[in-house]
């Protein structure tokens, strides 16, 4: 009962994006950028052209973006356009110092 997801990038082709979403029956992985996840500041004009291109593709699978959500300003502008954001550094490095008890200071946090 495991989902295969599926990830595109900016550098991603249009076709194949509509392919990926053809053979999807989840959701599709929007790796923001071609950088290092945890190592982005914010997100540019470049990021969110992209995030705004692929929202106007209406896809039937919901988009979620991951690489840089960090913070309520990165979540925000990751959801714009898309269903959800995907926070994987910048959590880990929360439970790295906080209980797990503290968990929903994170979420607090972000939104």
């Amino acid at each position: 009962n495991l989902k295969n997801i599926f990830l595109i990038s900016p550098q991603t082709s249009i076709e194949r994006i509509q392919q990926i979403d053809t053979i999807s029956d989840s959701f599709i992985y929007m790796v923001s950028s071609a950088a290092v996840t945890g190592s982005l500041s914010g997100f540019g004009s470049e990021q969110m052209d992209y995030f705004k291109r692929i929202s106007n593709l209406n896809l039937k699978n919901q988009q979620i973006v991951g690489f840089g959500i960090k913070d309520e300003e990165t979540f925000q502008q990751a959801t714009k356009h898309q269903k959800g954001a995907i926070i994987g550094s910048a959590f880990i490095s929360f439970l790295k110092n906080n209980p797990i008890s503290n968990i929903q200071e994170f979420i607090n946090k972000i939104r």
